[in-house]
């Protein structure tokens, strides 16, 4: 139902909430819940202005998936509590700088595209030197193709991306640097024929 959001602001005790077609009078009543710690908004989102989502100052885990009207994203630094973000398939997100406020306080990043459509980066130096152990990049598209940023992030453990977000040498060069750092593709074995020929 098209109003079936409404009235869900007087749930005022709800922590964790996972939904999915938020406009933006139903976003407008999300960001009325204060205690919530755990939110999820699923594809796909229609709301454009989430500048109100500030309000939620305990809000520790996060994932947008396909914010397709959302223009900026910075609003999210202003969450205190913040410590796990994922956004999937966001069509007006390309540069990453304004994500530097949250250097210090993310646990886990994801910015991924969806199964059909490629999310388009334009580099990782603004991550670099990020405090997080997980970084997700499904089914990105680098235009800078560098891998290096993710050498000064000392406590990432995880990468979790596609073989064709870089070249061969970027992967084989963050996989010398981090040793510690586990990723599919720091084996050469998982990239077949087209690893033997980057080898020889």
């Amino acid at each position: 139902m098209k109003n079936s959001h409404a009235g869900i602001a007087r749930r005022v005790h709800l922590r964790t909430l996972s939904c999915s077609a938020v406009n933006q009078p139903f976003f407008d009543e999300i960001v009325q819940l204060a205690d919530l710690e755990d939110l999820h908004l699923g594809w796909p989102i229609t709301a454009h202005d989430i500048s109100a989502i500030g309000n939620l100052k305990k809000l520790r885990k996060l994932k947008l998936d396909s914010p397709r009207n959302v223009p900026d994203f910075s609003v999210l630094t202003r969450l205190p509590a913040l410590t796990q973000l994922e956004i999937e398939n966001a069509k007006h997100l390309y540069e990453l700088d304004w994500l530097r406020p949250l250097k210090d306080r993310l646990d886990m990043l994801g910015i991924d595209g969806s199964i059909n459509t490629s999310q388009k980066v334009a580099s990782l130096e603004p991550l670099d030197g990020f405090a997080f152990r997980k970084l997700t990049l499904t089914n990105v598209t680098l235009r800078d193709k560098d891998l290096g940023p993710l050498i000064t992030c000392r406590n990432l453990t995880e990468l979790v991306c596609a073989r064709t977000i870089a070249p061969f040498a970027e992967f084989m060069r963050l996989a010398d640097a981090r040793p510690d750092m586990a990723c599919t593709w720091f084996d050469p074995d998982t990239w077949g024929n087209a690893g033997l020929r980057r080898l020889s």
